[in-house]
């Protein structure tokens, strides 16, 4: 990453997540009453006075104990710390000083990290004063009073951490094309992350729910520059109780509105299912373009025409994404792995292109010539005037018509893949906007009095 990295560090329910979200100033981190929230290193863009860093938001540390997650969360924490400038270690003002805080202080000193003392929880700036004498005794220092909620203390805090920083690059960061990894629980999201990055970016793990927030992680291939967006698997949402999951699968939705590019992982062994359906119908539904990509590959009893016949079966079934490429990959193995960001430079190109007026009205005029609008009973006849590409993201086309009434589905779809295979946009959905002559004559209207005024 360009930017120098902040991490941030200490025991489980101390406020880690509360206190990126302040710093960061937005509300990402999920933050819940429950020990354990946080497993993955989360990344979150922040600044303060003249520097600019990434804060890294990473899982309760603790020692003594190796049950579930918590090897893995320690390995996190350490790949958190090898890549930090500087450390803010968390530690909770009410509860006092614990063995527990007390491990990771001794942990703290032997790393050649610098580390500022944050005692959380201090709601009440008199009374922070006192909560943070006993944490002296840690030897990191002087302990800075801080309350995540409120704010109090914060800015101080942030003055001594900003000391262990580079000045801010007057250099513009360069464009990126967001890419959210999309797919049910255990399908192999994080495992695919971590085949991109080539490290253990995200805690892998056969427990269903491993990821619970949406991980950011910057990749630059050549001149290119990508965000990886690793989500929480989304369950069916009756199986989904208020709580850690609920806010992961929200995060998620929110990763696929912020992304370019979707990246929908199937399960090649469990095949499509109807919840892999109806997030297809959610990507298609927000506008973005897509890869899906059929992961554990190496795990399919395979001949020379199983790729050919699984795609014709996933494509039955995913038929509203017919425009999106398909790949097949192991992020085990590595297979094809590298071929995905090809595509994804495909998809987000299609997503953002735009073609001319004259262009659009010659794939019209063919179409009409292969086949006739539409006709009622009583002899009316739908007539298309003229199209024009309005907006991009996806490329959505507005079409003047008589009567809009008069095009029904069966010749939509007909003209968009009219406009497919004349045009391309593979990897994108499209969307039609059919305007009547009424609208045509509004428009006029309006065009006419703004030339007055």
């Amino acid at each position: 990453m360009s930017l120098p990295v902040v991490a941030i560090i200490g025991r489980p329910n101390v406020g880690k997540s509360t206190l990126v979200n302040r710093i960061a100033g937005e509300q990402e981190a999920i933050v819940f009453d429950q020990p354990g929230i946080t497993r993955d290193r989360t990344y979150r863009p922040a600044y303060w006075c003249d520097r600019e860093f990434q804060i890294v938001d990473t899982g309760g540390l603790v020692f003594d104990d190796d049950t579930e997650f918590l090897p893995l969360i320690r390995e996190q924490v350490l790949l958190a710390l090898a890549e930090a400038k500087v450390a803010i270690f968390v530690v909770d003002g009410q509860q006092g000083l614990t063995g527990g805080d007390e491990t990771i202080a001794q942990w703290l000193r032997e790393k050649a990290v610098p580390t500022v003392l944050a005692v959380n929880k201090c709601e009440s700036v008199e009374k922070g004063l006192f909560q943070a004498a006993d944490f002296w005794v840690l030897g990191l220092g002087e302990p800075w009073p801080v309350s995540s909620i409120h704010g109090n203390g914060t800015g101080d805090m942030l003055d001594q951490v900003i000391a262990h920083l580079p000045p801010m690059d007057e250099e513009e960061a360069p464009p990126e094309t967001s890419v959210a990894i999309i797919g049910r629980p255990n399908v192999g999201k994080s495992s695919l992350l971590n085949a991109f990055l080539g490290e253990d970016r995200a805690i892998v793990s056969p427990i269903s729910g491993t990821t619970r927030d949406a991980i950011d992680s910057l990749v630059q291939r050549n001149d290119t520059h990508y965000r990886l967006i690793d989500t929480a698997g989304i369950r069916k949402k009756r199986s989904v109780d208020y709580g850690p999951e609920f806010f992961g699968i929200n995060r998620a939705f929110k990763a696929i509105r912020r992304s370019g590019v979707v990246l929908l992982v199937i399960d090649a062994v469990d095949g499509m299912t109807e919840q892999d359906q109806k997030l297809a119908g959610r990507i298609e539904e927000d506008g973005r373009a897509c890869v899906v990509v059929v992961n554990k590959w190496d795990a399919v009893e395979k001949d020379t025409y199983t790729m050919v016949e699984y795609e014709k079966v996933l494509r039955s079934k995913l038929y509203f994404l017919e425009w999106a490429p398909f790949i097949f990959v192991s992020a085990v193995t590595g297979q094809r792995v590298e071929k995905i960001l090809d595509m994804v430079d495909e998809a987000a190109e299609q997503h953002q292109r735009r073609v001319t007026t004259s262009v659009v009205n010659e794939v019209i005029e063919d179409a009409i010539a292969w086949r006739s609008p539409p006709s009622t009973r009583q002899g009316r006849q739908g007539r298309i005037y003229y199209g024009t590409q309005v907006t991009t993201k996806p490329p959505t086309f507005t079409l003047f018509v008589n009567d809009p009434k008069l095009f029904k589905d069966s010749y939509r779809r007909y003209i968009e893949r009219q406009f497919r295979e004349s045009l391309g946009f593979r990897g994108t959905p499209l969307r039609f906007f059919w305007r009547g002559k009424r609208h045509r004559e509004m428009d006029r209207a309006s065009a006419n009095r703004a030339t007055k005024a």
